[in-house]
């Protein structure tokens, strides 16, 4: 059985996923930045770590049949499918505070905002920051140790499918960055789908 369900641009959505089933997370009109972060069900002290997974894995790079790791080194996620293969692991979600440094604007919608809020159904404590998975995100990590934000390489359509490893709660926020070219300077919806 299959669910569907529609992130519009700018929010977020949190959802409970049994083990082994399949997600899709899908960039509906392309250049759109999904960020996704997750929970062990019964215990929210385990959440995925991308930290642990490039330790894990010992890259930065993730490729098909990897796993995407808890902090208790353990997986919650295996990448089945992957038509990008170009994702960020390396920023934090963005918050209110990022845009009053980076752009002056004050009270702009973020993903820090959309993953707690989202969250907040399954009683989780707001996290202090989040570091998810940037999933279709662009960053380029130079020789010299600069990082730079491009536009996704992600067209319409594009999907990235993981197999569920633990029961979990997700939370994905379509990310409302308008004012670089992470989301190509014009937020847009993201689809995720669920097969149980």
């Amino acid at each position: 059985m299959k669910k569907h369900f529609l992130i519009p641009a700018k929010t977020g959505l949190s959802i409970e996923v049994k083990k082994g089933s399949i997600i899709k997370i899908i960039d509906v009109e392309g250049q759109q930045v999904a960020d996704f972060t997750a929970y062990h069900a019964e215990d929210y002290h385990e959440k995925l770590d991308l930290r642990v997974t490039i330790d894990a894995l010992n890259t930065v790079y993730f490729k098909l049949n990897d796993a995407l790791y808890s902090n208790m080194y353990r997986p919650m996620f295996t990448i089945l499918k992957d038509t990008v293969g170009k994702h960020g692991v390396l920023l934090p979600a963005c918050r209110a505070e990022m845009y009053e440094w980076l752009y002056n604007k004050n009270g702009h919608r973020n993903c820090y905002d959309n993953l707690n809020e989202s969250l907040s159904k399954f009683n989780i404590p707001k996290s202090d920051h989040h570091y998810p998975f940037n999933i279709f995100m662009n960053t380029v990590l130079h020789q010299n140790g600069t990082l730079q934000v491009e536009k996704p390489l992600s067209t319409a359509g594009d999907f990235l499918k993981l197999k569920v490893e633990m029961d979990v709660i997700i939370a994905i926020s379509a990310c409302p960055v308008e004012e670089s070219p992470c989301n190509g300077y014009f937020p847009s919806t993201i689809e995720l789908e669920v097969e149980c």
